[in-house]
Formats: structure tokens, sequence, C-alpha cells
């Protein structure tokens, strides 16, 4: 469950929680980069929208270059990089990249275990903050299948995507599979449509092929795998490393389409309601406009097929504070088609 973060400032907060029906059994998006650099200033903030641009900034064969070249490649509108000096640290930069407007998704180059848990921590406290966004971070290089279903099991986020396997015959091999990828997800205009079949522009080769059994235990296990088809690196099915709940196994958040989904609905209500609904008075009236106004925005979600249902919308004054408004509501995620089963009866 994500619980309201309290603060004195007037706005509109929100909290949800999620549950799950399904028992046991273009360019659009702003990326934040975190990576080392030798051609950057080290903790600087520096906005790129094309290659060009990153050349200028750190020189063209600076990692930092190479992994905004991949990430404008598959769908990232704008990046926002800060360098890390070699050997440096890294909380700095997510820090400064968690404060920034706009961001649907961070990444990092290092393969650091801890490092990589500073994102997710960044981001989880940068959504709780009302910045909502994910985290794409590479598996190791060479790792097994084992290890990477522990690096996913030691992250469990519903906000970190951990990807394998890495690219093939590079120095920043792990991290360019996870930029691509993430520029990918910056490319989706409709939250609801699976990453799944999404291919990678940039990546010729990989270190590894995954067996079928290997991709079933990945995918289980809160690994994005990528495979190598016809010459080219395509996304086999986009989950979230967030497997287990207090400890005990759960798919809820599995598959990244629900915090997509999430992620799109209650800021563009909240949104909404800050707009019309500045300055004015908590009376029935006003509550009855809000409660309008909140179904006409799911209304909307569910029209382009984001949500398939929502249940009833309920607003009252907070019993504790009447300057507060309280809105409840409930919807259902639209769940990505990941597959088709035939069932055939053949007569002959």
């Amino acid at each position: 469950m994500n619980a309201v973060t309290v603060h004195e400032r007037p706005g509109v907060y929100s909290a949800y929680e999620i549950s799950s029906v399904i028992r046991a059994g273009s360019r659009s998006g702003v990326v934040a980069l975190a990576a080392v650099s030798t051609g950057g200033t080290a903790g600087e903030l520096c906005s790129l929208t094309s290659y060009s641009q990153a050349v200028e900034a750190f020189g063209q064969e600076d990692p930092m270059t190479l992994l905004a070249k991949l990430l404008l490649a598959n769908g990232a509108a704008r990046v926002l990089a800060v360098p890390v000096a070699e050997g440096g640290s890294y909380e700095a930069a997510f820090s400064l990249l968690a404060a920034q407007e706009g961001v649907k998704v961070m990444v990092c180059d290092s393969q650091d275990l801890a490092v990589q848990q500073a994102l997710g921590a960044a981001v989880a406290e940068a959504s709780g903050l009302r910045r909502e966004r994910i985290a794409v971070v590479p598996g190791g290089d060479g790792e097994t299948v084992a290890q990477l279903l522990q690096r996913a099991g030691d992250l469990n986020s519903e906000r970190v995507v951990l990807t394998a396997p890495s690219a093939q015959g590079t120095t920043l091999a792990g991290a360019q599979v996870a930029a691509a990828v993430a520029g990918a997800i910056c490319a989706q205009s409709d939250p609801a449509i699976p990453l799944g079949g999404a291919q990678l522009r940039g990546i010729s080769g990989l270190e590894r092929a995954f067996g079928e059994g290997d991709l079933d235990l990945l995918i289980q296990g809160g690994v994005t795998p990528v495979e190598m088809t016809a010459g080219s690196a395509w996304v086999v099915r986009g989950v979230t490393t967030r497997t287990r709940t207090a400890g005990v196994s759960d798919q809820t958040w599995r598959d990244l389409t629900t915090v997509l989904v999430v992620d799109d609905v209650i800021p563009a209500i909240r949104q909404s309601l800050q707009a019309r609904f500045r300055r004015t008075k908590n009376t029935q009236q006003v509550r009855s406009a809000i409660r309008s106004q909140l179904i006409l925005e799911l209304e909307n979600r569910k029209g382009a097929e984001i949500i398939t249902d929502y249940g009833e919308v309920e607003v009252s004054p907070l019993e504790e504070d009447p300057s507060v408004c309280l809105v409840t509501f409930g919807f259902q995620v639209a769940h990505g088609l990941n597959q088709i089963w035939l069932s055939a009866q053949i007569t002959v």
C-alpha cells in the first residue's frame, strides 16, 4: 500500500493499494541518467534532446554519450544526464535527478547491487512525493540465472526493472541493454500495452541466449529478459522485480504495465483536481463537482482501455480536519495480452 504523505502545503495528495484478481496458479517520456563520465562535470545536470548535444557535452566515445544515444534511439524524448566521477558516489546524482519533474524512467550504468538499491530507494521516495517514475538497472555481466534471480530478489520493488542479459563485446554491456529498455518504456504512449515484443535499437548482439526453461524462471523471478531474433534485440516480457510482499510470494505487481497504469491514472486525476479546485470551499456542492470530475477522468481512462472498470466514488470531508476532502475510489487496470492459447479439435 502506498500511504499518503502528509504535509501542510495545500494540494491534492494520493494513496493507493492494489489487490490482484488473478490468484496464484513514439517519443514521449523523459529519462534521467546517472553514469560514469570522463568528459562531463561530475554532479552537473545536463539536458539532452539529440546525440549531437551529447557528443558536445561529453565527447563522442564517453560512456554517457553512448547511453544517451541508446535512450534517444529507442524512444526517449529527452535525457537528463548527471555524470558520476570514476569511483565516485551515485547518491548525489540520484538525489538531483529524483528532484526533477516530468521524469518517466531513471537508469544507471552501475551493476553494483548497493548502487541499484540506492536508485530504487530514490525512485520510491520521488514517487511518494508526487513525482512518479520507475528505475531500470542492468544485470551483472555473465551472471547466471540463479545470480540474476538473487539480484531481483534483493531489489524486490514494483518500481525497479532488472534487465538481462548484457550486450556482447562492449565496455557498457549491461548498461546498454538497460538504456535501450528504458528508452523503449518511454516510447510507449499507452501504459497498458505490454513491453514484450518491443524492438531494441542499437543492440547488435547479446552475450548469451536463454532457453525456454530459463526464460520462465527469469520472468517468474522478476527479471526482464531480452533475446536476439533475426539479428535484432527484442524484449521478451516486461516485468518488475517485485515478486514478494512481507516475505510471501506475490505476483500482483509483476507485470510492468500494472505500475505504469497506476502512474498514468493517479497523477492525471491529481493534476485535474488540482487545476480545477484551487482556492475553493469544502462544501457539498464543491464535493459533488469533485466527484463528477473524478468520474469523468475515470471514464476517459476506461474509454481508452487503460482501465477496465472502476468502483463507487465517494467524496466527504475528513472528520478530523474539515479543510480536507477525502476522495475514495477503486479501479481495475487493463492487463496486457502476453499470450494466446489455441485449443483445436481436428477431424481427419
